[in-house]
């Protein structure tokens, strides 16, 4: 019975039993070369497994593996990937500014990375290469100019203020406290501020009561590709070998729901972007706008200033439609999960840090009451909303922000591959395993190389002997002013704050850390990020007071937050009070009195 039951899927585990057996094969014999490998005088930990090598462990709540590394061999370290890949892991300034910005044709992302966002995405940012990736970059560049955000702030207000007013609401009226789970409420702003601000459509996401297929597909799709990590590395052979028709079948005869879910997910974020797209083109054919709230957006989001400016564009700059969808699920889904994450770090900190919290919200009342004298405003000073160069500029939050970014960045890992062998210098030099001192490497064509975001950041000779340490002074001048980068030695312990040190910096386009990349492949994004943190923040705490959770479990245990690093940043609650998985941040909160501030 079971043979018959089989039978009609025996062509295919055949073809896949040879595929594996031959990938296998063939690692075994890259095994044997590599003991002539170029990166054998390379120093690294020694391999773990047979299958994994070691390359689990710089993901797998891994933010003291990963500093160990850089602490014991330096900028470049060797790792062993699946079925013992030798990889190179860096942190290196030199090294990183020729791969992201000198020589960032040679060193591009991987054929895994691109083709499995294509996959997801379309032809997106993330899923191009070459020509066709600076293309896009010209067109989608000016779309999030200063310009375009200074429009843009005073509409995605709202969003701010209903979460506000969702979370006073879980607050008693009496003044005591109400412990509040920041991380589906802040999640669920982030998703709605993206969704109008990129596409100017709502989906509802602040309200609770409800459902709607593409939010839940958003949200899900993080937790669905990790299902499925352990076939990422397959992607390019099954997409260069096998046709549309042949993965489709594939995926339907894949015992389990991982890859269906994932099948769904991808379908309903592709039939909704192009219902909405198609209702956005027909809007600017007929001159109008598609919009939200009344029309409130009035094409400012960034959906509708790109169709516009592509309109606009001549034939060699224009992008296709399949390129401009891509756009949409792009910008949503790298918008949405990093930044709640970084606004939770923030609460976090706050929360922990009662000075600092006092300070913050004294500094937002200040700007707050001189903004209303000025514009002659009445209303309460809580209710008062900055214009967006007042709110960049102020001072203390611009330190807390860039320094929350730069310790915790939420994205630790990037990769990329060499397209051809190289020579990669150094800043610093390197041990060899031979014990010579090295100050450049040879780097062969198609090595993986790690790019480590936290490494970097968290580099002593550049931000100094306490840059593990959250210190948002070391952004301000002793008078409490903000620096220009690059500009004066600091407030800190060895002039390097601003992260530059005799001339060597890192070629972030953020602060100069590594926290948003540089180069041709930087976050596009990231003004859009910094603005929607600040926002939250200025909007959130002149009327709340955040505190660490006082409450015990029904055994009387504490709940303790903990933050993993799993490429991502995860905060979860120890056990026994908590299982170490759930994604959470209890908080607890209560209206804000007068105590909450500095007191002159």
């Amino acid at each position: 019975m079971a043979l018959i039951l089989l039978r009609p899927l025996m062509p295919l585990l055949r073809v896949c039993g040879s595929t594996i057996f031959a990938f296998i094969i063939w690692r075994l014999i890259k095994r044997l070369r590599a003991l002539n490998s170029p990166l054998t005088h390379i120093l690294g930990p020694k391999k773990e497994h047979w299958l994994k090598g070691n390359y689990h462990r710089i993901f797998q709540d891994g933010l003291r593996y990963n500093l160990d590394l850089v602490q014991k061999y330096g900028g470049v370290v060797k790792i062993y990937a699946l079925l013992g890949q030798e990889q190179l892991y860096i942190s290196d300034p030199l090294a990183l500014h020729h791969i992201i910005v000198k020589e960032q044709n040679v060193y591009e992302e991987t054929d895994m990375f691109i083709m499995s966002n294509r996959l997801i995405f379309g032809e997106g940012l993330i899923a191009t290469l070459g020509e066709q990736h600076k293309k896009q970059r010209k067109m989608l560049n000016p779309v999030f100019s200063l310009a375009n955000m200074r429009g843009l702030l005073p509409v995605i207000q709202p969003i701010a203020d209903q979460l506000r007013t969702i979370l006073n609401a879980k607050i008693p009226a009496d003044g005591s406290v109400a412990e509040v789970n920041l991380l589906p409420w802040l999640s669920r702003g982030a998703l709605e501020y993206i969704c109008q601000a990129a596409i100017g459509h709502s989906f509802n996401a602040l309200d609770a009561t409800k459902g709607n297929e593409y939010l839940e597909a958003i949200r899900t799709l993080a937790p669905s590709t990790l299902r499925l990590i352990f076939l990422r590395p397959f992607i390019p052979m099954f997409v260069r070998r096998f046709s549309l028709y042949w993965r489709n079948k594939m995926m339907d005869w894949v015992p389990g729901d991982a890859l269906k879910d994932l099948r769904h997910v991808v379908n309903v974020m592709d039939t909704t972007s192009k219902r909405i797209f198609t209702e956005k083109r027909a809007a600017l054919e007929n001159e109008g706008f598609v919009g939200i709230a009344g029309n409130r957006m009035q094409g400012k989001d960034i959906m509708s200033i790109m169709l516009q400016a592509n309109a606009s564009s001549s034939n060699d700059d224009r992008l296709t439609d399949a390129e401009l969808l891509g756009q949409m699920n792009t910008i949503i889904f790298a918008g949405f999960e990093t930044t709640a994450t970084a606004i939770c770090r923030i609460f976090w900190i706050l929360a922990q840090k009662q000075d600092v919290q006092a300070r913050l919200r004294s500094a937002i009342r200040q700007a707050k009451r001189d903004y209303a004298d000025a514009q002659g405003l009445s209303s309460p000073w809580e209710d008062v909303e900055l214009p967006y160069d007042t709110l960049m500029g102020l001072p203390y939050l611009d330190a807390i922000v860039r320094e929350t970014l730069r310790v915790y960045p939420p994205t630790s890992l990037l990769s990329r591959t060499a397209r051809q062998a190289s020579i990669l210098p150094l800043h610093q030099p390197i041990k060899s395993a031979s014990g010579e001192m090295i100050s450049s490497i040879h780097v062969p064509e198609n090595t993986t190389l790690i790019i480590s975001i936290l490494a970097s950041n968290h580099n002593k000779e550049i931000w100094g002997e306490d840059a593990s340490e959250w210190r948002p002074e070391r952004w301000l001048s002793p008078s409490g002013e903000r620096l220009h980068l690059g500009d004066g030695e600091g407030n800190s312990t060895n002039g390097a704050s601003l992260g530059v040190k005799n001339g060597i910096k890192y070629p972030g386009v953020y602060g100069l850390m590594m926290t948003f990349l540089g180069g041709g492949r930087a976050c596009i994004g990231f003004k859009f990020a910094e603005m929607e943190i600040k926002q939250v923040v200025t909007t959130l705490i002149p009327r709340i007071h955040f505190a660490l959770p006082a409450s015990t479990d029904r055994n009387g245990h504490v709940k303790e937050i903990y933050w993993k690093m799993n490429g991502l940043q995860v905060p979860v609650v120890r056990p026994p009070a908590g299982d170490n998985v759930t994604a959470q941040v209890p908080l607890d909160l209560r209206k804000v009195r007068e105590q909450d501030f500095v007191v002159n």
